[in-house]
């Protein structure tokens, strides 16, 4: 078998995605029943670690097992039934939006889940958007309803007219809340009935199958039940939206799944077919040095890879920094050297490690759509391209305008170096942005997209470096870069101008009211919210 055959191999059997939701929706659970059903976890771990449960398996920061969200994006991989699996787990909090959103530019596919009693929140907006922007097809995976809910019917139109996508069903729920024993699968036309093994979803729920023109039916299923959903699936053979799987792939239609990730009610269903549905790795837009836009094939482009994420002090006992790379095309080989394409040269990968939640094991070779996280001696920022060829680089990854800015300081002055080099790490990964005043006098400005990144950026520095901090909010609510020149630029007297990490000018101010001000009186100028 050929090179190319292999990789070919390689990819197909590869689904490389991301899970996202509105926090509390249940993604953290759904994730740990994906390693429950593919035998990675022989108990499944409840996301809040209460007394006698594990904590989730793919939230190992303590904050986030104290809290029982998730904050940083983690990255597993593993085996669900000859299929290899490579799951981003993102944080659900809005104030992480820009680790999420910088994780979803590493996935091929992406899983929304949505609470059926809250429907279609607004972080859950916010996210589609992404993966509508980026073309990423998205499966709906609407959860819990083995609670007090929306009518499944209702639920459907939700998402087909806040998120304006057409939703087609997959299967159908059998009953709801406490009713809640089984799913209609519409493709295999079969009826399938759930039995718990054990409590709280620990264990795997066993499935028992019937036909659709099986008399026994009507015995499983209370009349009433019965009477309903025979008129909804009549309702759906008339008027539902067919499910096209390349209208899916395009981000045309979203396929619908009803379940209970705490039960497992229609978990393992769901996820054989998403295994069916979902893309393997396929070709990705890059910009050549020579100004050209080119596609990077999977299989026919030698080795290249992409940073998409940074995380300090996953290995408390070497206190290192790990870059995750998204491998995009060929194979990747232990101790290869490679271009760094940012920095113009060559960097040897010998310590590459393959993740499960915080766990690391030693990779010796990997293939497009897998995640490896290597050891950053300083050389990685995120985005950064790497590869054998070089030549291009991958689209660089969103940065967005921060909305809440403080000064931050070490309650103790002989803690300083301790809190540089914190913050320096914090900063690299993009957990916090620092601005620096222009003429390099006065203090520096911390900038975060939402409260809570100050709050997680005060826990790690007295977590991971023993530096307590005092934090001393500013006026200022929103900014934006400057583009043009900054001698012209006429800014309203209450804002000013700082320097972000790349030394690029970015104004703060106090309202959103000033930034319109400044728009209209500076027309020879830009004021952008996303580089």
């Amino acid at each position: 078998m050929s090179q190319n055959q292999q990789l070919a191999e390689a990819c197909a059997k590869r689904r490389t995605f991301a899970i996202i939701s509105h926090p509390d929706a249940g993604k953290t659970t759904l994730t740990e029943k994906l390693l429950l059903y593919s035998g990675m976890l022989h108990t499944a771990g409840m996301v809040r670690g209460r007394k006698g449960r594990k904590a989730a398996a793919s939230d190992w920061m303590a904050m986030e097992q104290e809290r029982g969200i998730s904050i940083t994006a983690s990255a597993m991989q593993f085996t669900y039934k000859d299929t290899i699996i490579n799951v981003l787990d993102t944080p659900g909090h809005e104030d992480f939006s820009e680790d999420t959103y910088r994780t979803l530019t590493a996935a091929d596919c992406a899983i929304m889940v949505i609470d059926a009693a809250k429907g279609v929140e607004k972080q859950t907006r916010k996210l589609f958007e992404v993966c509508r922007l980026r073309k990423i097809p998205v499966l709906t995976f609407i959860n819990k309803m083995d609670m007090p809910g929306h009518p499944p019917l209702d639920l459907m139109n939700e998402v087909e007219n806040v998120l304006g996508i057409q939703a087609s069903p997959l299967n159908w729920p059998i009953g709801s809340s406490k009713e809640f024993t089984g799913v209609v699968d519409l493709i295999a036309k079969e009826y399938l009935f759930f039995t718990k093994t054990s409590t709280g979803g620990a264990q795997k729920a066993l499935i028992t199958r019937y036909a659709f023109n099986d008399p026994e039916i009507k015995t499983l299923i209370p009349s009433h039940l019965f009477e309903e959903l025979k008129s909804e699936l009549e309702l759906l053979e008339m008027a539902g939206n067919p499910f096209s799987h390349e209208k899916f792939l395009e981000g045309q239609v979203t396929p619908v799944f009803f379940a209970s990730a705490l039960t497992n009610f229609g978990v393992e269903p769901f996820f054989d077919a998403f295994i069916a549905l979902a893309p393997p790795p396929h070709k990705r837009q890059a910009d050549a040095t020579n100004g050209e836009e080119i596609m990077i094939d999977p299989v026919q482009t030698p080795f290249s890879a992409y940073v998409f994420k940074l995380q300090a002090n996953m290995d408390r006992n070497h206190r290192d920094s790990m870059a995750f790379l998204r491998i995009c095309s060929g194979q990747f080989k232990r101790d290869m050297s490679v271009k760094h394409h940012r920095l113009g040269r060559e960097i040897r990968l010998s310590r590459p490690h393959g993740m499960i939640a915080g766990e690391r094991s030693t990779v010796d070779d990997a293939f497009p759509g897998d995640i490896l996280g290597v050891i950053n001696p300083g050389v990685f920022s995120i985005g950064d391209t790497i590869s054998l060829t070089g030549g291009f680089n991958f689209k660089p990854l969103p940065q967005f305008q921060p909305e809440i800015f403080a000064r931050v300081q070490p309650k103790d002055v002989g803690k300083r170096k301790s809190f540089d080099k914190g913050v320096s790490q914090l900063c690299n990964e993009g957990a916090i942005q620092l601005f620096h005043p222009f003429d390099m006098s006065g203090d520096l400005i911390f900038a975060a997209v939402g409260q809570l990144q100050f709050e997680v950026m005060q826990y790690r520095l007295k977590d991971e470096y023993g530096v307590d901090t005092i934090l001393t909010p500013l006026p200022y609510s929103c900014s934006a870069w400057l583009v043009g020149e900054i001698g012209t630029f006429k800014k309203p007297t209450s804002s000013i101008i700082v320097k972000d990490r790349a030394d690029r000018p970015i104004v703060l101010f106090t309202e959103q009211w000033e930034k319109q001000y400044a728009v209209k009186q500076n027309p020879d100028h830009q004021l952008l919210d996303i580089l």
